[in-house]
């Protein structure tokens, strides 16, 4: 109850959710002794894959014995999940005495819910000056509150599309302008460039971080990967090659995420070993991106039909978890609730072969399309309808023994489900 009062007060500092600007978490971390200068920290930029990327990072590091730090954003659960020191979450009193600190030098200046929480990790993290922290970037990155690293271990740039175009001007809502939000204010030490969904993205991050003076690692022309059929997977770069188990998280997109992990790590030289790897990429943790759900009241529902859950939410992540459905040779039905500001009807055709769909209202986000009006941008695609909620969408399907049934569209509608559950 008292973290829930305190996250309320940070939730009234600023009359906009978001206000893209570097001024306020500037004069806050100067006030905190600018904590942010006193970290060892790994960048993530991009649209999709961030979380992913990060979860193996993390946990490959964490099999060699390192000690993280991990700033994410959003929350699936709670807010307690975007703050990990030593490896471990805080817990709610431990997050109350560092917001509550926070808060006090703040002294009810105008700041941004997302900018207070940054300060804070920063501010906590400053404690543990040997850890290496893996920061997350909100949205874009060039006026995101943790663009304000002076030096980092290293940035990685994950797959870039277009999405949040509402923060764009019109005439500016291209990959070209996207690609230089997130990729202009990059720090010069190592950047590693993950693979894009098109040439013409990965062209234009090559362009656009030309004159920056950093080490530069590309996917293709540094680090590949590949697959066959016994189950194991092959990536290699410049220092050779590994064979490599399948990981225990489920999509063809993950092993692009968690071969970018390795890239990053091996390119950095900490002495991980491929027995790390190897161990750590069976131990990865990532909650609503294609989490198979196998136990819980929702579960109940399903009865031993395969449900998974998962966040993604815009055009090329849609095209990305279409390709991993095309692998299975399965009867698949998707519920799906999202935000208004999407790209609906594109989102949905990348969905092929799907026995059913059912749009459902994200109660939880006044900022959702309702469940009714999301049928209606779905209307040229086969066998649509509406219910109005998660248990009741479920009950309406008619499962047959092998289906697969998928609940997507939003982190914020995978968080419904998860809770739930």
């Amino acid at each position: 109850m008292k973290l829930k009062k305190i996250l309320s007060r940070f939730q009234k500092l600023h009359p906009k959710e978001i206000d893209l600007s570097l001024d306020r978490i500037k004069i806050l971390c100067e006030k905190l002794g600018n904590p942010q200068d006193k970290i060892k920290a790994i960048s993530f930029v991009g649209t999709n894959g961030k979380n992913s990327t990060i979860n193996a990072t993390f946990s490959i590091l964490k099999e060699a014995n390192f000690k993280c730090n991990v700033y994410t954003s959003p929350h699936i659960f709670k807010v307690n999940e975007r703050f990990i020191f030593n490896n471990n979450e805080l817990s709610d009193d431990e997050l109350a005495v560092l917001f509550e600190e926070v808060e006090h030098i703040n002294n009810d200046k105008p700041i941004t819910f997302f900018e207070i929480l940054t300060a804070s990790y920063f501010y906590k993290a400053a404690q543990y000056p040997e850890n290496i922290n893996l920061v997350e970037a909100g949205l874009f990155h060039r006026f995101d509150a943790t663009n304000i690293l002076k030096e980092n271990l290293a940035s990685i740039v994950c797959s870039c599309s277009i999405d949040h175009t509402d923060w764009l001007k019109k005439n500016e809502r291209t990959i070209e302008k996207i690609v230089f939000e997130k990729t202009s204010s990059l720090l010069n030490s190592n950047i590693i460039v993950a693979k894009q969904n098109t040439k013409e993205t990965m062209d234009c991050i090559k362009k656009n971080i030309s004159q920056n003076s950093s080490n530069k690692v590309f996917f293709n022309d540094d680090f590949s990967y590949s697959t066959n059929e016994n189950n194991f997977f092959y990536y290699e770069d410049k220092l050779g090659g590994l064979k490599l188990p399948r990981p225990n998280i489920l999509g063809q997109y993950q092993l692009e995420n968690i071969a970018t992990a390795i890239a990053l790590l091996r390119t950095l030289n900490l002495g991980i070993k491929g027995e790390h790897i190897q161990k750590g990429i069976t131990k990865i943790k990532s909650l609503a991106r294609l989490q198979e759900i196998r136990s819980g009241k929702l579960k109940e529902l399903v009865k031993n039909n395969k449900l998974i859950v998962d966040g993604t939410h815009n055009v090329d992540g849609a095209r990305a978890l279409n390709e991993y459905l095309q692998t299975l040779n399965c009867d698949k039905h998707v519920i799906i609730s999202m935000m208004a500001n999407k790209e609906h009807e594109k989102y949905i055709s990348y969905f092929k072969n799907i026995s059913s769909i059912t749009t459902i209202d994200l109660k939880t986000q006044i900022n959702s399309i309702s469940g009714k009006n999301l049928k209606e941008k779905f209307k040229n695609m086969p066998n649509v309808q509406y219910q109005p909620s998660i248990e009741q969408a479920i009950k309406s399907i008619n499962l047959k023994e092998g289906d697969l049934l998928l609940i997507t569209g939003s982190l914020y509608g995978a968080a419904e489900v998860l809770s739930l559950n």
